[in-house]
């Protein structure tokens, strides 16, 4: 009673004493004239002079609340440099959770350290580096306190060391990585840790539960780093590879050298220009395959490394989600699942005072699907005050390099985390117009949200219009000539002890979308509600949903081969079950069941996946089924989609991993194998071996395959700055 007490009178003074103060924590990084060696062990002297945060704070389960896993910061800089070395007590070392050593990996059930930077200080965007205590290193770009890109790759380093007491961590971030203003004496600075097994969250600021660790309006300061020099700003990444191909169908093949160059400039301190000639992507890891029962097309993200450099500054819209995207750069050296080449691009990103912009030009060269064409899509948004930001996007071209398409889009944001003392609120708003050979129709959109993100009532409405002859051919819009509305909320009380303490927090949702015509007339709605959902104190997850839905249908809809659902009004009600256990066990299982209705039969559909990982995270495999068995009038039908990757990491620097899929509707089973070898981070040699078959012709057997592909490609990837 006296805890609850005192954490309710720290969560009212908390906000009182910020107003008053006015000032953020700040740390200062000692300068070092002293090389680091990068072993995760911290054992240079200098280390003892280095600025210090001398612990966190618990932010969840309980803002503030004492615990034993004292969490002492050190930060230390030279002019090319930003080391930040990171000591995490453990009363149970033994008990420290490791899933993986790949980069990028899922670090979801580890424990985790991760480093904020905001290096303008405009407490908007940033990048965010975080490693687990094996030393696995997941990086990405924020463009706001929900918005974060971790498919982003930056050039930076770290080791980890376990000990008796714990363990620490070591990081290197070159500043030829970031991007600021030379001089500036101060960035923002966040710092988090994860203790999987009781997922206890520890941050330096923002400590409330409503605080969100991307949050930039919530961090502090890092002084001392305007001594840091970005150099001459250039940095040449050549590649070249070797290709073999093998089509095992006809027994053609071939084998061939490419290669390209990928240059990066910094054209003042703030902007960085980026070229690419002859680009490829033969390291990419393959698109994880979905099974569609919708009458749309499916949304698969970005993966390619030059896209993902500075997208988080084309970021448009606020509530848009997949709905509309202005500009999509999937749409770029890709075309109706075939590839395009792409001979050359250039990239523009950065700052100049409170401008942020990001244009980006392309040219492709002629493929059997698509004319050889010029690319463009550009983003410039201005920082009105702390709280407002405007911007425009505008795009120019379309893929299939015959028609002409043009995207022209404005759009503000207000956000705070001071909305009643210390709660998160925004609010946003969107308008585009397309230009060029577009279908008949309005070819204008807008949209708006009012969003309430927050720990106990997270709550939001969104409406957006999209005009029917709106076609952005360089973005992505499944349902033009639609206007929808959607709005609800989540209820999310966390029990303190009594009859419910085993429960960390619960969830009743209620969500509902509205999709009607331009006519005014309903093409779609549903209402997800969630009667039960919990996650328990050491992270299992159950939850039950009911979801009433209607659906118009216009014209006949395939949702299988050849079974066809006629035109017409249908409603059902779908219902949902999912079990998950916690992930920081080295056995993680979860099975969702959704059942019910579905137009004029009914559908069950089976998601189920088993993971393992080995105490040290060398192995990692991980499993997954979704079988849908349909009934219907119009006949029956079963799809199947079967997973498997295997990751096997010799280091954080050498990761062996295979990833298989088979789909029963194209009947195609394909695996994907990668080695990355590391020497230092920029340097990489990929090995990747690319193999299909297909199911026999009319073997009654579903699981009798024959090759028909065969791909072996071999690439070296160099980088040298100045």
């Amino acid at each position: 009673m006296r805890r609850t007490a005192r954490l309710v009178l720290m969560a009212l003074l908390m906000p009182v004493a910020a107003l008053a103060g006015g000032r953020r924590a700040r740390v200062h990084a000692t300068l070092t004239r002293v090389p680091i060696h990068l072993d995760g062990l911290l054992d240079e002297p200098v280390w003892r002079q280095a600025g210090t945060i001398p612990n966190l704070t618990e932010q969840s389960p309980d803002p503030g609340a004492p615990n034993p896993y004292r969490t002492e910061v050190k930060v230390l800089v030279d002019q090319k440099h930003l080391y930040i070395g990171i000591i995490c007590s453990d009363p149970d070392p033994s008990k420290i959770a490791i899933h993986t050593m790949e980069r990028d990996g899922n670090l979801r059930g580890d424990d985790t350290v991760a480093v904020a930077l905001d290096t303008f200080d405009d407490h908007r965007t940033g990048y965010v580096f975080r490693i687990n205590a094996a030393g696995a290193r997941q990086d990405g770009l924020i463009s706001g306190p929900e918005d974060v890109s971790l498919d982003w790759d930056g050039i930076w380093d770290a080791r980890t060391s376990r000990n008796a007491h714990g363990w620490t961590a070591e990081i290197v971030i070159p500043a030829e990585t970031l991007r600021f203003h030379p001089g500036q004496d101060q960035w923002g600075l966040n710092i988090e840790r994860t203790v999987a097994r009781d997922r206890t969250v520890l941050h330096w600021q923002g400590t409330t539960l409503d605080s969100m660790f991307y949050d930039f309006k919530r961090d502090g300061l890092l002084t001392g780093v305007g001594g840091l020099k970005q150099g001459k700003g250039l940095s040449i990444s050549p590649w070249g590879l070797v290709r073999s191909d093998a089509d095992l169908t006809t027994g053609h093949s071939t084998v061939q050298g490419d290669g390209g160059l990928d240059v990066t400039y910094n054209l003042t301190p703030d902007l960085t220009g980026v070229l690419t000639l002859n680009t490829d992507f033969a390291e990419t890891e393959v698109d994880t395959r979905q099974v569609n029962l919708t009458r749309f097309p499916l949304f698969f993200p970005e993966k390619r490394s030059f896209f993902l450099e500075g997208s988080s500054l084309f970021t448009f819209g606020s509530g848009l989600h997949h709905d509309f995207i202005p500009f999509f750069s999937r749409r770029i050296g890709l075309y109706e699942g075939h590839q395009v080449p792409i001979v050359g691009g250039v990239k523009v990103l950065g700052r100049a005072g409170r401008w942020n912009i990001g244009a980006l030009d392309t040219v492709t060269g002629s493929s059997s699907v698509a004319d050889g064409t010029n690319l463009f899509a550009g983003r410039v948004t201005y920082d009105v005050s702390d709280h407002l930001t405007v911007g425009t996007i505008v795009t120019d071209g379309d893929p299939d390099g015959i028609h002409s398409n043009a995207l022209y889009g404005i759009d503000a944001l207000w956000q705070t985390s001071t909305f009643r003392g210390n709660k998160n609120f925004s609010v946003g708003g969107w308008a585009a117009r397309s230009a060029g050979d577009n279908p008949a129709g309005r070819h204008s959109g807008w949209g708006l949200k009012v969003d309430y993100p927050n720990d106990l009532w997270d709550l939001y409405f969104t409406f957006k219009d999209f005009g029917d002859g709106l076609d952005p051919a360089l973005g992505f819009l499944p349902r033009p000539g639609t206007r929808w509305y959607q709005g609800g909320g989540a209820y999310q009380p966390r029990p303190h002890g009594g009859m419910f303490g085993w429960v960390r927090q619960f969830f009743f949702e209620a969500f509902a979308t509205y999709v009607e015509d331009l006519s005014g007339h309903a093409e779609s709605w549903r209402v997800f509600l969630t009667p039960f959902n919990i996650v328990t104190q050491s992270g299992d997850h159950a939850e039950t949903n009911l979801a009433p839905q209607f659906e118009r249908l216009d014209a006949p809809f395939e949702v299988a081969p050849g079974v066809v659902i006629p035109p017409g009004e249908y409603h059902f009600t779908r219902y949902r079950i999912q079990l998950e256990s916690a992930p920081h066990r080295s056995w993680s299982i979860g099975n969702t069941v959704w059942l019910g209705d579905f137009y004029t039969g009914s559908l069950t559909q089976w998601e189920t996946y088993a993971t393992y990982t080995t105490p040290s995270g060398h192995l990692r495999i991980r499993l997954t089924a979704e079988n849908d068995y349909g009934h219907l009038p119009q006949g029956d039908f079963i799809q199947r989609l079967w997973q498997a990757k295997v990751a096997w990491a010799f280091t954080p620097d050498i990761i062996l991993s295979s990833y298989t899929q088979y789909d029963s509707e194209s009947g195609n089973l394909g695996t994907n194998t990668r080695l990355r070898w590391t020497f230092r981070p920029g340097n990489d040699l990929f090995v990747v071996w690319n193999h299909g078959w297909e199911h026999i012709p009319g073997s009654p057997d579903r699981l009798s395959f024959q090759p028909v592909s065969n791909q072996l490609v071999v690439k070296l990837r160099w980088t040298f700055r100045e």
